[in-house]
């Protein structure tokens, strides 16, 4: 029975090859809205691994700094560097923007590092091209996904930095290039105010009824220094002295600081658990769509060939053949065009995941699964045409 299902597949090769290679874009699409997600975890992931941090202090009653803003006084880290348990802390800034380089904008996490070496937390790992910032203004290190080379000036706010460096797999957690930058650039560009408004400030500070009252010479000047001087960081990566569990120093940290600390099970649940939970949830939506779309597309086809093959059918019901015989013939012709759409979207979706927008990672567990789902799909797609082409009668054989 397989050579006579093999047969009739060879009779109408071409509505079959097209068909499964129609399934098999869609099945393409499938894979890569599963990898999406698996990119947008890896990404979170990546990013906690990145920071090279223990533990992540932030303001009180936040969820920071990735899901929600965050806002510590910058000697915030040397408090915490006397505590026990505590190897290194530093000051850190993120801020997502639009990075200026000629005529184009890329976004980017830009990242403000405090002053230090690799192995600092905060600081990009590795780099794959150029040297790493040692200048306390107006360089920056960038990932090779913004498209930036050694020597680019880029824009940030109203500076300009040259790339010093390159970096590779720096994303934010929502796969968003990295650039670092000095923590004090970084602490400016955050609030950095254009001239109009420092223009604004200096006469509302000027026409202050305390401020004449005071009558201090150099009081104004005193004033607006302060007030353009921007004090706080987001957060502070903290990593710990051999032989200190993160849960005591964080309980630690907390008692006496009366800061929010989250160690790394406690971040990634954060990033994956809340940041990206309503797209996992629109992607598994997708992914629901693409499945029924994908049965009912199987269920047409093979309802179609069948319905063109019913004079035979009656003839092989009319030499004896068994229904079971049949229902073989039908349900192989459908796994087969599962397996046809199977490989070309599983090509498909290998081909384009490195040009597409989304990093996209293929596991082979969900190729693995994808697969079983296909073959599942076809055998359910095929009831209708077996149950149509049981209910055949034999005399349509010998019928005009």
């Amino acid at each position: 029975m397989i050579s006579l299902a093999g047969r009739d597949i060879l009779h109408t090769w071409g509505k079959f090859v097209f068909t499964g290679i129609g399934l098999g874009l869609l099945i393409g699409v499938t894979l890569t809205m599963a990898g999406v997600y698996r990119g947008m975890v890896n990404d979170a992931k990546v990013l906690l691994d990145n920071s090279a941090a223990d533990l992540w202090v932030v303001q009180k009653d936040t969820l920071g700094p990735y899901a929600e803003s965050s806002s510590l006084y910058d000697d915030t880290g040397r408090s915490l560097r006397a505590m026990p348990g505590v190897a290194q802390a530093a000051n850190v800034t993120y801020l997502t923007m639009q990075v200026r380089i000629g005529d184009r904008d890329v976004r980017a996490l830009v990242t403000g590092i405090a002053s230090g070496g690799p192995g600092t937390p905060g600081w990009p790992s590795f780099l794959v091209a150029g040297r790493q910032i040692t200048r306390g203004h107006y360089e920056a290190v960038a990932d090779m996904a913004t498209g930036f080379r050694v020597g680019d000036s880029i824009r940030i706010r109203r500076h300009r930095y040259t790339v010093v460096g390159l970096t590779q797999r720096m994303v934010s957690s929502n796969g968003d290039p990295m650039v670092f930058i000095p923590l004090r650039d970084a602490q400016e560009a955050q609030f950095l105010k254009d001239n109009d408004a420092i223009r604004q400030q200096r006469r509302r500070t000027a026409e202050n009824p305390a401020f004449n009252r005071a009558g201090v010479p150099g009081l104004l000047d005193a004033v607006i220094a302060s007030q353009s001087v921007n004090p706080y960081v987001n957060a502070v990566l903290v990593q710990l002295a051999p032989g200190h569990a993160p849960e005591e120093v964080a309980a630690a940290i907390r008692r006496w600081k009366r800061l929010q600390v989250y160690d790394r099970a406690q971040m990634e649940e954060i990033l994956v658990g809340k940041l990206i939970a309503t797209s996992a949830k629109q992607i598994g939506m997708f992914l629901v769509i693409l499945a029924i779309v994908s049965a009912a597309i199987v269920a047409f086809i093979i309802y179609t060939l069948t319905l063109g093959k019913i004079r035979e059918i009656a003839v092989l019901k009319l030499i004896g053949t068994r229904n079971r015989t049949i229902a073989g013939l039908i349900l192989q012709q459908a796994v087969a065009l599962g397996l046809i759409g199977f490989v070309v979207g599983k090509i498909t979706a290998t081909l384009w995941a490195p040009v597409f927008p989304k990093h996209v990672l293929l596991e082979p567990g969900d190729s693995a699964a994808g697969f079983v789902i296909v073959v599942a799909i076809c055998i359910l797609a095929s009831v209708v045409a077996i149950h149509a082409a049981l209910k055949v009668d034999p005399a349509e054989a010998i019928g005009g």
